[in-house]
């Protein structure tokens, strides 16, 4: 089964170039969709990455991807 694996390029608290290396040694054979997700009010306040079907929200980016990763189909 494929993931579906969002990210947000407006999102403050996190820089695409580098969530996206993270993202993708944790699951390489995805493919990140990158684009606006419509969620900025927890945006503005923290990390956050959609996961098949789940918003994760963390202080940090790299928070973010360690909670996302239990979510990550391998």
């Amino acid at each position: 089964m494929a993931n579906d694996i969002r990210i947000c390029d407006k999102c403050k608290h996190t820089k695409v170039k580098t969530i996206l290396a993270k993202l993708n040694k944790v699951a390489p054979d995805t493919e990140v969709k990158v684009g606006c997700k419509s969620y900025c009010g927890p945006c503005s306040r923290a990390a956050f990455i959609f996961v098949n079907g789940r918003y994760i929200t963390a202080p940090t980016e790299d928070e973010a991807i360690q909670k996302a990763s239990k979510y990550i189909k391998k």
